[in-house]
């Protein structure tokens, strides 16, 4: 071959190849991370939230993807529901190039991987950790890349207190409280100083751990009180075998939680029967009217043939308002995304309509779910005005 060939060959091997280049690239996906309880205590919010994340890239993919038809895929691995696992699995979303994370579903493993997201500058978003102030470091300052789609503790304990005191025209409470979760402790504390504030009385507080499976201690106290409502923000399993005991051993008085009560775990534990006057605050209900949330559950039951949940919907609402930040500064580069979801405004999704405040939360109604023999009868939204607040 004559040099002047060559020269013409490799110019085209140099064309073909910045060509084949190019599309290789437009091919790629953009990588959507996921640090989910897949496994141990707190499975059932993982995968359900798991289950909202793949929902929302499916529709996203079958609307043309991000970026001018770029896929989006999904990189979901386990932590175990512990807070080492947690951390190790941000690091390992941090370096396999994911452009954003979604998740953990609890405030524990949150904070777990808060100083890799920090330093690894990805932009994350909890669907359900609702500590008060997670999305501030320990000098009170915001971090960047960290926002959440789901109100605080401190919002769903007010809201309960102000709930009971109003609608249920409780005057006297019994609390109890897993004094081992900043979840439980965090709610229980604005209730009580809410429900105070309205001019009622705490008469019982009592406290129980995770794992407890008998309560007759508790109920043998509350027994021999004059309460018009209990609170016990904890979660689904201890929750449902308390509510079991309790109305088997004769307590009929209303029992309050927070989203924790938020799984078909708790009616099961509780049985259906028993299962009556039960309330908690959440972040979504079927029996919404918008439509907005009625095409979200269709296309739920069509993908996974049963109903979801407050969790498989905030999982939805993360993943979208993250996917959503990217379209809107068409990149992904972190900076750019994190600032785009600094600037969510009016962001209309299935947990409601809401506006990322300075501290990166949203700014929501909360629903106030009631069960009746284990069924869903009905979700008020209950606003907490100035006014009312603390």
């Amino acid at each position: 071959m004559s040099y002047k060939k060559l020269v013409q060959f490799g110019l085209v091997m140099l064309v073909y190849l910045l060509v084949g280049g190019q599309t290789a690239l437009a091919a790629q996906s953009i990588k959507i991370g996921g640090n989910y309880e897949l496994s141990g205590a707190a499975a059932a919010y993982g995968q359900a939230m798991k289950d909202g994340l793949d929902l929302a890239i499916d529709q996203v993919n079958q609307n043309g993807g991000l970026l001018d038809g770029q896929s989006v895929e999904a990189v979901v691995y386990d932590n175990k529901s512990d807070l080492t696992e947690s951390a190790s699995v941000a690091q390992r979303l941090v370096t396999e190039g994911v452009v954003g994370i979604v998740g953990p579903a609890t405030t524990g493993n949150a904070q777990a991987e808060i100083p890799l997201i920090t330093k690894g500058q990805l932009p994350t978003v909890l669907p359900a950790a609702t500590g008060d102030t997670i999305t501030l470091d320990d000098q009170g300052k915001v971090l960047d890349y960290l926002f959440r789609v789901c109100f605080a503790d401190s919002y769903q304990g007010i809201a309960a207190a102000g709930y009971a005191h109003d609608q249920l025209k409780a005057q006297k409470a019994a609390v109890v409280v897993d004094t081992t979760s900043d979840y439980a402790t965090g709610l229980a504390d604005n209730f009580k100083a809410k429900f105070q504030a309205l001019g009622g009385q705490i008469v019982l507080e009592d406290s129980m751990a995770a794992g407890d499976v008998d309560f007759s201690v508790i109920i043998t106290k509350l027994l021999n009180q004059d309460v018009d409502v209990i609170y016990m923000p904890t979660y689904y399993t201890e929750a449902g075998l308390f509510i079991h005991q309790a109305r088997e051993l004769g307590i009929q008085t209303p029992i309050l939680g927070g989203d924790g009560y938020s799984s078909q775990i708790l009616t099961q534990l509780a049985s259906n029967e028993y299962a009556n006057e039960i309330y908690y605050t959440d972040h979504f209900s079927l029996v919404s009217e918008d439509k907005t949330v009625q095409d979200f559950i269709q296309a739920f039951k069509d993908k996974y043939g049963k109903e979801p949940g407050a969790f498989e919907a905030l999982g939805y609402d993360a993943a979208m308002v993250l996917m959503d930040a990217i379209e809107r500064v068409g990149t992904t580069e972190p900076q750019a995304v994190k600032e785009a979801l600094a600037q969510t405004k009016d962001y209309h999704g299935v947990t409601g309509t809401f506006t990322m405040d300075e501290n990166h939360n949203p700014l929501k109604t909360a629903i106030v779910v009631q069960l009746e023999e284990g069924q869903v009868v009905a979700a008020d939204n209950y606003e907490v005005s100035d006014s009312k607040s603390n």
